[in-house]
């Protein structure tokens, strides 16, 4: 995954969201930036209320390069600030053309800004440093989206990927050097209980639950060759032959065997 967030391109690309006026106010932009630790580099004069909301992003963006420390809290404290707002709701074209070139900047470097204005990276889960709460993030932010299927299948495989990682994680099992996505993906089921032979009983509702749980495995298999046939799983186009509305509905059915999956793992904790 990549660890780059901000660049020259993607600081100004994000101070001309405030071109004009627009944007959040300057007391909100203030908090974000005391928060993240720019404090001394925000040039505003609050009785003089200059400069410009533009002009005062770009300077702290700046420095947020040079220290990039803080960076990640800023750009989030930033887009939350315009989440909040509406900024992302009913654009108009200037908007639509300012919010497309952030967006570009901002895959160059590996990362994805989504039409809501969620921003996150583009490839694997990061399981050592986001744990839980990135596969969280991961599947509230495919369960909200709508937008570029291939991209958003894409990002269901990396799901689908991290979830058995996790789970054996979680249990204090090894994960397997160089782990095979079909037999991580059994060991997790296995030690949760949730593979068709360890449903209980002979009777049509067990065989219905067996066929189910098979069902299960074979949505996140089938995702996982989809993405990775002839190399589709290394970027972010449409494979071949797959429909829009098809894609973004084995997202959502990712999304599902994800939950399951998860929901399987807090019982197993007693959480």
């Amino acid at each position: 995954m990549s660890t780059v967030l901000l660049s020259a391109d993607v600081a100004a690309a994000l101070s001309r969201l405030y071109l004009g006026g627009a944007g959040s106010t300057h007391t909100v932009i203030g908090r974000t930036i005391v928060s993240s630790g720019y404090k001394h580099d925000d040039p505003f004069d609050p009785q003089t209320r200059t400069p410009s909301k533009e002009e005062r992003l770009h300077t702290v963006l700046n420095a947020a390069l040079r220290r990039p420390e803080g960076a990640r809290k800023l750009m989030d404290g930033l887009l939350n600030g315009l989440r909040t707002m509406g900024y992302f709701e009913d654009l108009d074209a200037e908007q639509v053309d300012r919010v497309n070139r952030l967006r570009r900047a901002l895959k160059r470097d590996g990362w994805n800004l989504d039409e809501e204005g969620y921003l996150a990276a583009i490839g694997a889960i990061d399981l050592s440093t986001g744990g839980r709460a990135a596969l969280d993030e991961q599947l509230g932010r495919l369960r909200r989206a709508t937008g570029d299927p291939g991209q958003l299948l894409g990002s269901a495989n990396d799901l689908l990927e991290a979830i058995p990682k996790f789970v054996l994680q979680e249990l204090d099992l090894d994960v397997p050097a160089n782990p095979d996505f079909g037999h991580t993906w059994y060991l997790a089921r296995d030690r949760l209980g949730v593979l068709p032979e360890q449903v209980v009983g002979d009777s049509s509702g067990s065989s219905h639950l067996k066929s189910v749980l098979g069902s299960v495995w074979k949505i996140a298999e089938q995702i996982h060759f989809l993405r990775g046939k002839e190399g589709a799983g290394h970027g972010r186009t449409l494979p071949t032959g797959v429909p829009a509305e098809m894609a973004l509905l084995m997202v959502r059915e990712a999304c599902s065997v994800s939950e399951f999956v998860l929901d399987a793992l807090d019982r197993n904790r007693g959480r």
